[in-house]
């Protein structure tokens, strides 16, 4: 973290760079059902089609978690700052501190497909509490640009967890944490890897030892997919409204199961009635 102030282990310094409007979809939890269960089932399904697996070389891959393995001592580090400083075109510079951490800028794309959720804009009926007379709190969702991006200046010792939050918390989003993860993106002979970073890992140590070139290695926030769906990661109200997605899926799915076998029936009574015995 920054060297002015003791505390931005905790609290990172961030510099945003935005290339599109704030939003490019949008809707409020006092909207209607329907429109908001529409808007949530544009990009998400409970069902997700099955992707293909990234062609990745192993070599590569194990590459570039070295670059979080390497055993770095103080003399080291010095000197990797000095030439990562050296190779860079802006005031983004790493800077050493006296206990042997250091900081520095990364840069953080957002590959999101889902909406994300935000305190709603404070206005008129709200008590001193800031809640509605209802009692009920409300919030928004919107997408973000796919093509944002995020500079934050962070410390050695921060971690890709930490790094999350500080977005989230930038951005005041107020979706779990969990919901998401930092990515480490390369491009080398032609191809992309990529990889998931662990919640433990220092954003800032990969950065040093990869150099400043982007296409070296970049970072990209993007939804955590496990495989399964983490659903304590979201709100009652998400769940709920999830559930009524859920039960009219699965009662469309059941009646067009029962058109199909009554068309199959009536077609099969037709063929019996203009059959001839024998």
């Amino acid at each position: 973290m920054s060297n002015a102030t003791s505390s931005t282990e905790k609290t990172p310094s961030f510099e945003m760079t935005w290339g599109s409007s704030t939003s490019s979809g949008y809707c409020s939890d006092e909207e209607s059902d329907s429109e908001f269960e529409q808007y949530f089932t544009a990009r998400t399904s409970f069902f997700p089609k099955t992707q293909k697996a990234n062609v990745n070389v192993d070599v590569k891959k194990d590459e570039q978690i070295e670059w979080g393995k390497q055993e770095l001592k103080t003399a080291d580090i010095q000197q990797k700052v000095k030439e990562y400083n050296a190779q860079i075109n802006s005031n983004l510079f790493m800077n050493m501190n006296k206990d042997g951490s250091y900081t520095g800028f990364i840069k953080v794309q957002f590959k999101l497909a889902r909406p994300v959720s935000v305190p709603p804009p404070k206005k008129g009926g709200q008590d001193a509490g800031g809640r509605r007379a209802s009692g009920v709190k409300r919030r928004t969702s919107f997408y973000l640009p796919k093509d944002a991006s995020k500079h934050l200046h962070i410390s050695s010792r921060t971690s890709a967890r930490e790094v999350i939050e500080a977005l989230l918390k930038k951005f005041t989003v107020v979706d779990n944490p969990g919901k998401f993860a930092l990515f480490e993106r390369s491009e080398r002979h032609d191809q992309v890897y990529i990889r998931k970073l662990s919640d433990d890992e220092r954003p800032l140590r990969l950065r040093l030892c990869a150099g400043p070139n982007e296409k070296v290695l970049s970072f990209v926030l993007k939804e955590n997919e496990t495989g399964e769906v983490n659903w304590h990661a979201f709100s009652m109200p998400e769940l709920k409204n999830f559930m009524r997605i859920l039960q009219r899926e699965e009662e469309e799915h059941v009646k067009q199961i029962v058109q199909r076998y009554a068309l199959a029936r009536t077609k099969m009574k037709e063929a019996l009635a203009g059959s001839t015995p024998g």
